[in-house]
């Protein structure tokens, strides 16, 4: 019977919340592989990392951790709702030093899969982490790029860095820290604000309906956390650094958020001997997130991916 355990490791001096999912049959006496599955941006572990893909991967023979971000869901640290890249991939290294630890765990057959956001910050992890054996993205979204780019023209990034230094120094001056929404709270307020970027559009449906709302997730954003996501690169060194087995996975539908163009980049990226492309025709960002049909198409190549580079059978 398959079941799950909420868990806890520590990361600093705080605690980040997880879910471990364990196989049909599962024995402590015996040995594991692990995929670590880490959630969007803005997301949590109830959604698509844990619900959507580590479920299918557990049904599959593979344990699998899924984790609320640090200052995000059921995880502890402070300032709370920050989206800072260098704790996010924190995350993912002390994720493994808790897996490492488990004595069912098989230290040497540790993968890592990561959705939009937490795609790159997988990778990001990946690259200097070798104990992660195999990387896995889908919809893989580099946040440094869509930060430097924004919305505003050719410069984008010096309007933001204006505005993140003003808002510190009324922070300074005793002004309450300011939280802002990373998408439109609903679909009234998409529609008053004009937007018709599919990314966006499908963004709201899926974040603020039952189609995949969760109360881990509540589209909160300390805005001035950001500051150093507009000189981070989330394929930074792979190059030269990223040798482990990759899969990525793209709809063949770009939006605003550009994981399409990141997806082969990435490709390109990568020193990886061993890399492949998957482009699901049909699908948008969105879809892949918990669309039956392509998130199935997904895990038709994900699960021979981690099967082979991790092997699903216990020793």
């Amino acid at each position: 019977m398959f079941h799950e355990q909420a868990v806890f490791f520590r990361h600093n001096n705080w605690q980040v919340a997880a879910t471990l999912r364990f196989p049909e049959g599962f024995n402590a006496n015996n040995k594991y592989p692990v995929v670590v599955c880490a959630h969007p941006i803005s997301s949590c572990k109830e959604q698509t990392s844990g619900a959507i893909y580590g479920q299918k991967l557990m049904e599959a023979g593979f344990i699998t951790l899924a984790f609320d971000a640090s200052t995000q869901g059921e995880s502890e640290g402070e300032p709370r709702f920050s989206e800072d890249p260098s704790i996010r991939v924190e995350d993912f290294r002390c994720a493994m030093d808790y897996l490492v630890t488990l004595p069912w765990v098989d230290e040497d057959r540790i993968g890592v899969l990561g959705i939009c956001g937490g795609g790159g910050y997988a990778v990001s992890a990946a690259t200097t982490d070798h104990r992660f054996k195999a990387v896995a993205t889908v919809v893989a979204a580099n946040y440094g790029r869509i930060m430097r780019e924004g919305d505003s023209g050719p410069d984008a990034a010096l309007k933001t860095i204006a505005a993140l230094g003003k808002q510190r120094t009324a922070e300074a001056r005793g002004a309450a820290p300011l939280v802002v929404g990373y998408i439109p709270a609903n679909a009234h307020e998409l529609e008053n604000a004009g937007i018709k970027d599919i990314d966006i559009v499908e963004a709201v449906d899926y974040y603020t309906t039952p189609r995949g709302q969760q109360a881990g997730s509540p589209n909160k954003l300390r805005l001035t956390s950001t500051i150093p996501t507009l000189t981070w690169d989330a394929f930074a060194f792979t190059e030269q650094l990223l040798i482990q087995p990759l899969h990525i996975v793209i709809g063949d539908v770009p939006g605003g958020f550009g994981s399409y163009r990141d997806g082969y980049e990435l490709y390109h990226r990568a020193r990886s001997a061993v890399k492949t492309l998957q482009v699901v025709k049909g699908a948008s960002h969105y879809d892949l997130y918990d669309r039956p049909q392509p998130t199935a198409e997904a895990l038709a190549q994900l699960i021979p991916f981690f099967n082979k580079h991790l092997g699903s059978s216990v020793v």
